[in-house]
């Protein structure tokens, strides 16, 4: 590294090679030992800035990178320029208009947009995304009741065992993977029904229910006829990516829609994982033949919020229309806005939907054949897009391959669940990078086989 270099990293008095002991020595996180170099990372390659090391990254810093690292669509001279002029303040989004903003929304809305769902609220989080969703949903139940002359709050949310929805105040009665995220806080009783999750297959079109989601159906109504009035929403993800990226059938999801309809129950698609653009479609619902009153989005957007509509605008003083009902002061970022609306026009322009979609046949494939390779380490390769995962017999097992990958063969996965290793490159990830990292995988198995 050049002395000037060096000099620019150590602007505040701690050298390069200290950065990781002195952040996790004050800083709550489970810090990888890299030192990220914001300059010369490119594609699904991270480099890290103390020896130039470079490494393969399938994580996207948890899939909010869709660009990859050192995009050249983020380093034009009109793009830096807006995005300084953007951060010298920090304006209170919902009470001042910026251009900046309006532009966000209004790429947004071109490029991922859904005309049924044309109320937006923003926020910084996916925590406080899904949190926002529940009180428009609340809300919604409430006023609903009281027009039908119901005296009732709607003050429950009908969700599913293996979710994870965030870790805030709502959200915490909601999640239930790990235990760790949720223990000994305060949570409400909420209704939570079994999750069938499967692989994907040839039954993955079947409209007739497989024995696990009639199971799951009937424990939905017998919790819909006993709150009855109390039930607000049904949250669900489409994939669950922190349960183990466990994929939800079409007809399972649609019954459950039905039945929500049927019971006057908001549905609330979850996408801070599965949305903007990784599955090969702006949504991962829109696949599954879905039709949410509300969406959360976050990660890939960059900004995170709410979607409303359809049954939400039946009530004419919903929460997204009745002043100061939701919101906070910031109303996401201005800078995050900037950068948003540049991504998208990437997305759009390079055609990254089809790039995912493409490239996500391709990784399927290859991780099937290294299934096929493997029998007894890896198992239940699945994906839809760039959403993929492979299981391991145990967690360990998968915690040794994230190890020895990251150490032996320069390449970065996540875990995710009890025993699944999750994928998730950037929309624009080209074919060599994906064999090169299923090459590393492959290299890490045998190493243990």
């Amino acid at each position: 590294m050049t002395a000037q270099r060096q000099a620019s990293v150590d602007g505040f008095h701690t050298p390069s090679a200290d950065v990781v002991d002195e952040l996790r020595s004050r800083v709550t996180g489970d810090l990888l030992d890299v030192v990220v170099d914001l300059d010369s990372g490119r594609g699904c390659r991270v480099r890290d800035l103390r020896d130039g090391t470079e490494y393969l990254d399938m994580t996207m810093y948890f899939s909010s990178a869709p660009l990859g690292h050192g995009h050249p669509g983020l380093h034009t001279s009109e793009f830096e320029a807006e995005l300084v002029r953007a951060a010298r303040t920090k304006p209170a989004n919902p009470d001042f208009a910026t251009v900046q903003q309006a532009r966000f929304v209004e790429t947004l809305r071109r490029v991922f947009g859904d005309p049924q769902l044309s109320r937006l609220f923003l926020i910084e989080g996916g925590g406080p995304a899904v949190e926002n969703a529940l009180k428009v949903a609340f809300d919604w139940k409430t006023k609903h009741n009281a027009r039908r002359g119901v005296a009732v709050r709607g003050s429950r949310a009908l969700h599913l065992e293996w979710a994870f929805h965030g870790r805030t105040g709502y959200t915490m009665s909601l999640t239930n993977t790990d235990p760790r995220k949720v223990r000994d806080y305060p949570k409400f009783d909420w209704p939570r029904v079994p999750s069938p999750a499967v692989v994907p297959g040839e039954d993955w079109e079947d409209p007739e229910l497989l024995p696990a989601e009639r199971a799951a159906v009937r424990a939905a109504e017998a919790a819909l006829d006993r709150y009855r009035d109390e039930i607000a929403c049904f949250v669900y993800e489409p994939v669950q990516g922190e349960g183990g990226d466990r994929h939800l059938r079409p007809a399972f999801l649609r019954e459950m829609q039905r039945l929500c309809r049927e019971h006057d129950v908001l549905t609330v698609a979850d996408e801070v994982q599965s949305g903007g653009g990784i599955t090969g479609r702006p949504w991962a619902h829109q696949a599954l033949g879905l039709e949410p009153d509300l969406l959360a989005f976050g990660k890939r957007l960059q900004v995170c919020g709410v979607l409303g509509g359809r049954k939400v605008e039946e009530i004419p003083d919903n929460a997204f229309r009745e002043p100061s009902r939701i919101s906070s002061t910031w109303g996401g970022s201005l800078v995050d806005m900037v950068r948003a609306t540049r991504i998208l026009e990437v997305v759009e322009s390079e055609g990254l939907l089809d790039n995912a979609a493409r490239m996500g046949e391709l990784l399927l494939s290859e991780l099937r054949g290294l299934q096929a390779e493997y029998p007894g380490l890896i198992g239940s390769a699945r994906g839809r897009g760039l959403m993929a995962a492979v299981d391991f017999p145990d967690g360990r097992l998968r915690d040794r391959v994230v190890e020895l990958a990251r150490e032996h063969h320069r390449t970065i996965f996540l875990p995710s669940g009890p025993r699944s290793l999750r994928w998730r490159p950037a929309l624009s990830v080209r074919p060599d990078e994906l064999t090169d990292a299923v090459t590393a995988l492959r290299k890490t198995l045998a190493e243990l086989s």
